[in-house]
């Protein structure tokens, strides 16, 4: 069982504004000043993945944590790559890149395109947890743990994190002085210096969100659409679908009836986008499963094209879903009349240029047709065809 026995001294300064501050306060002269910690930490007794070091700034949170894990804390990292994913070490393929970014909701494709600098700060936030993730051998420790960013993100980022860390059996600690991440961290253990307090914890669900879905105008769109990884485009025929969390906006997913030799009641997810902030819950798969239950009561078949390879794994996954045709290969491009490639539809599936697309039908509960009814009902006042 390790213990920490640390002692750090430092001389007290004898100007004399020091002298006149402590003539102000009333504090004894002194020679030096010490801080010390006595504190039992048993993290080699158990296996575990997430650590917490948490309490109030100047608790001697940094001071344990490079005690404890000495040359582990993360450093200042570098970024200057015109695209950040140029800033990840050349030792990493895009692959393991893609990955890792996707894993901690950094799932804005275009962003992986920007400089860092130009970045949201929780969209800093996510990718810095990635570089350091993917280029960490052993624990990775972070100071200031989402000290820079909302608190909503904070939330959301850690518990994205802590699922990385165990699907991967990786070691992750944190070190921060905010207590609200506790919950969606999930950590194995908490050191708390300030009080000396060592606790193992077992992990539990994060907490639960307040959300609704609803069908709204195409014009909520706008808000989405600088997030989505293809195009801006949205059909103005779209019939669109939005996931709130406490009346907030965070999910969208706009239907099209799709065309087909055969069948006739074949709707499609033409888009399917979370905002950078809520990335990394799984808003997006429950939206469209929810539509696609309100749907299927209606008498549709619903389908999904997903060509981003972490929507085509949570679909593949899903017993809500089944895959219809995999992404095909081979297959030669439309143009149009000015020699643009436009993409091309095969069989159900479709490839815009040399991107794959996966078909997956909802095979889901279905809704109770009263209130698919009530909301499908929305369309009709609004003149949605």
């Amino acid at each position: 069982m390790p213990t920490l026995d640390v002692l750090i001294s430092t001389p007290v300064s004898r100007t004399t504004r020091a002298r006149q501050l402590e003539s102000m306060f009333d504090i004894p002269p002194s020679e030096v000043c010490s801080l010390k910690w006595n504190v039992n930490v048993p993290i080699e007794d158990r296996d575990w993945n997430v650590g917490l070091i948490v309490g109030p700034s100047g608790s001697g949170k940094s001071t344990l944590a490079r005690e404890l894990f000495r040359d582990a804390l993360s450093g200042k990292q570098e970024w200057g790559g015109a695209a950040v994913i140029d800033d990840f070490a050349e030792t990493h393929g895009i692959r393991e890149i893609s990955e890792v970014c996707q894993s901690v909701g950094f799932n804005t494709i275009t962003a992986w395109l920007r400089p860092f600098n130009v970045l949201s700060n929780g969209e800093k936030f996510r990718v810095e947890l990635a570089r350091t993730l993917l280029e960490t051998n052993g624990i990775a420790v972070v100071d200031e743990f989402t000290s820079m960013v909302d608190r909503q993100v904070a939330k959301i980022g850690s518990h994205a994190v802590q699922k990385h860390v165990r699907r991967k059996a990786g070691k992750f600690v944190a070190v921060t002085c905010h207590y609200d991440v506790l919950d969606w961290l999930q950590p194995d253990w908490v050191l708390e210096p300030h009080s000396g307090q060592f606790q193992w914890r077992a992990v539990q669900q994060r907490p639960k969100l307040n959300a609704t879905i609803s069908p709204v105008h195409h014009s909520a769109w706008k808000l989405f659409a600088p997030f989505h990884y293809l195009s801006a485009d949205l059909n103005k025929s779209a019939r669109c679908w939005c996931l709130f969390i406490d009346d907030k906006p965070t999910a969208f997913a706009g239907m099209l009836y799709r065309p087909h030799p055969h069948v006739d009641n074949i709707m499609g997810c033409s888009r399917l986008v979370t905002l950078p902030d809520f990335q990394g819950l799984g808003l997006a798969p429950r939206l469209i499963e929810f539509v696609g239950g309100v749907y299927a009561a209606m008498g549709k078949r619903v389908r999904t094209y997903p060509a981003h390879p972490a929507l085509m794994r949570t679909f593949d996954k899903s017993p809500a879903w089944r895959l219809a045709q995999k992404p095909l290969k081979n297959m030669h491009s439309r143009h149009n009349s000015q020699g643009v490639e436009t993409g091309i539809m095969n069989n159900g599936q479709w490839r815009a240029g040399d991107r794959p697309c996966a078909v997956f039908e909802y095979v889901g509960p279905v809704a109770d047709k009263g209130v698919a009814d009530n909301l499908m009902q929305f369309f009709v006042k609004d003149k949605v065809t």
